[in-house]
Formats: structure tokens, C-alpha cells, sequence
């Protein structure tokens, strides 16, 4: 990863090729950008972009550059962009930056470091899927991270007994009964912007009715990881953890695909709640 970033550092004046950046890392493309978000808490774009701005406000208070010249220099096709894209980080225009009386922001190049704490066990499962279908209901909802998401509370509202045994009738695989799959967030995902699409439905082989959304999902391996505890605390804590903890420490790198939510019950009072995560790898060579 640190080697990664040194190749993104040394080309920050340059477009940058971001699978040669994954390539150093030993990982995907997709991997390497959903890594970095997971880690770093904010886009790899958005760290770009922040270190340019960071170089570009340097020069403009110590140099004697033009501003088109350090906009150019920096990735932007005009002044107004660049001048847009300065102000809103450091929150004055690139012209007022050359002037002392006013304060810059800084955001310092990132780099990784392995900490060693007292773990605790992760129970996950790999099992080898063929292709099927996620059949049910769909909707493009806002990404929130804490507490109820109105938009999801509102797909489970809209699903009738009706609806729900048809959907039940479907589920002929594992995951089986009602799922959760959440798929093509958007790029601002850890930094809780943009949206997902979600769907409420079931793992089927079987033709949907036409009322439903089908989803298709290819033949994938998958991780597979239990979850026991109070909801959604823990289940919150373990996503977190396969980012930080199990990627990293693993063989395996995800792939694209949805993520796929099964609870055991609806009692979520239950202070040993089950649940499983279901996340699309590959093994990486």
C-alpha cells in the first residue's frame, strides 16, 4: 500500500493510472479503490485531489508562477475550475492565497502502518456460488451510515404479506427466505455521499414475476461472515472489520458485485442477533 502511494505521490502532476497503482498494492483495481476508502475514510479521488490542491496553494504563496500555470500544472483544463475547486477547500480564491495575511490548509500525504492489538476472532466461511438471481424490490437510497435509513424503512413498508410470500415462494438457494443486497455505490460511499441500489427480494434460480426487479449476479466465490450480537451494532463493527482487519490479512480481494445482507429472524432485540454477510471475491494469484 505504501508503495502505492509513493507511485500516486510521485505522479500527482500527472494522470495517473490507477491500475498500475492497484498493481503495485498485488490487488484489482475495484479492490484498491474500495481498500483505500475503507482505510483512509475518504475516496482515492478525493485524496488526489487534496494533495494537488495542498502542492498548488505552495507554490502559489512561494513561487511566482502564474495561476493557469499551477492550475495546468495540477490537472485543471481552466482557471474558473481550478478557482472553484481551490476556494472550496481552502476557502479563498488562489489569487488571495499569494498573500500572507491569509491561512492555507494542508492535508499531508498518507501513508499506512500495521498496528498489533488483541484481536478477536472473525467466523466467515469461502463457498462457490453458480450464477442467480436477486429477485424482489429495488431502490436508488441516499448511503446513511447511523440509524434508519427512511428511504430502506420505506421499501420494507411498501412489501405486502402478499408480496412476501411470492418472494418466499422464489427462494430456492442459499441465502435463503428474504435478503438484503446493496450494489454500485457511489464513489463518496465512506464518506457517507451518494447513493446505492438497494434491494429487498430473494437468491432464486427460478423466473420472477414480472412485478419484481431481477438482479444477476455471475458465478463469484464469496466470503461469508457470521455475525452474533446486539443489531446493528455489531453487525456495523464486523463490516468495518473485513475491511480493515480481514482484506488485508486475507488471500482474497472483493470483486464487483453485491453485498448481500441475511438476518436469521426479525427479532432485533435479541442480544445474540444473527446475521451474515455475503461479499463476492477473488482469490488473489
Amino acid at each position: 500500500m505504501n508503495e502505492a502511494m509513493n507511485f500516486i505521490e510521485d505522479h500527482l502532476t500527472e494522470e495517473i493510472d490507477f491500475h498500475q497503482v492497484a498493481c503495485i498494492a498485488y490487488v484489482s483495481e475495484y479492490h484498491f479503490k474500495r481498500m483505500f476508502s475503507f482505510l483512509a475514510g475518504i475516496t482515492l479521488s478525493e485524496y488526489i485531489r487534496r494533495r494537488r490542491l495542498t502542492l498548488a496553494a505552495f507554490e502559489l504563496r512561494h513561487g511566482g508562477q502564474k495561476v493557469i500555470d499551477i492550475a495546468m500544472k495540477y490537472g485543471y483544463h481552466s482557471p474558473d475550475a481550478f478557482t472553484r475547486a481551490f476556494q472550496k477547500m481552502h476557502g479563498i480564491t488562489p489569487s488571495e492565497a499569494r498573500d500572507n495575511g491569509y491561512s492555507l490548509k494542508a492535508y499531508p500525504r498518507m501513508t499506512f502502518q500495521l498496528s498489533i492489538k488483541g484481536g478477536s476472532e472473525m467466523n466467515y466461511r469461502i463457498e462457490e456460488k453458480e450464477s442467480f438471481r436477486i429477485a424482489g424490490i429495488k431502490k436508488r437510497a441516499p448511503i446513511i451510515f447511523e440509524g434508519v435509513n427512511p428511504h430502506i424503512e420505506g421499501m420494507w413498508k411498501s412489501l405486502t404479506e402478499e408480496k412476501v410470500r411470492q418472494l418466499k415462494d422464489l427462494s430456492n438457494i442459499q441465502p435463503s427466505g428474504i435478503i438484503q443486497a446493496s450494489a454500485n455505490f457511489s464513489e463518496g460511499r465512506m464518506e457517507e455521499k451518494g447513493e446505492l441500489d438497494h434491494y429487498i427480494g430473494v437468491a432464486t434460480t427460478k423466473d420472477a414475476d414480472i412485478d419484481f426487479t431481477t438482479l444477476k449476479v455471475p458465478a463469484s466465490t464469496w466470503a461469508v461472515f457470521e455475525v452474533i450480537g446486539p443489531f446493528p451494532d455489531t453487525l456495523q463493527d464486523v463490516w468495518g472489520r473485513i475491511y480493515s482487519e480481514w482484506f488485508p490479512s486475507s488471500n482474497y480481494q472483493q470483486k464487483k458485485g453485491p453485498e448481500i445482507l441475511w438476518n436469521a429472524d426479525k427479532d432485533f432485540s435479541s442480544p445474540n442477533f444473527r446475521s451474515e454477510i455475503w461479499i463476492p471475491v477473488d482469490k488473489i494469484k
